[in-house]
């Protein structure tokens, strides 16, 4: 999975397969996407055939195929952020909470709740 990159559209699908928390075949992939997209067949066979060949969903052939995902999504978001902290803010979370406090991204009652986290954590 690292150094893997997923567009936005493959994310979509790598979604559904998570949150449905079992292998679907093509037909149903479709038909969840389809409450937010209304994206042809052809479309969702290319975007899992591309998932397919960066290795990060599985295929099993039964009447059809069905089609799994490989990666956790909570190790999906860990790789995601370890990148965009590395990338944006030289690998230094500290800098990241820095700019969103600046920024007024995080209300006095989200740095509480974070606060406890932390100390919670960390005990």
């Amino acid at each position: 999975m690292k150094d893997t990159k997923i567009s936005d559209a493959e994310l979509e699908i790598l979604e559904v397969l998570w949150e449905a928390g079992e292998a679907l075949n093509a037909n149903e992939i479709r038909i969840c996407l389809n409450e937010k997209r209304d994206w042809e067949r052809t479309t969702v066979l290319t975007l899992i055939r591309r998932l397919l060949d960066k290795g990060v969903i599985a295929q099993e052939k039964r009447e059809v195929y069905y089609y799994a995902p490989l990666v956790a999504r909570s190790d999906y978001v860990k790789e995601e952020t370890k990148s965009f902290v590395n990338k944006f803010f030289k690998g230094n979370a500290k800098n990241l909470a820095a700019a969103l406090i600046e920024q007024e991204d995080l209300s006095r009652e989200d740095i509480e709740e974070l606060r406890a986290y932390f100390r919670d954590s960390f005990q």
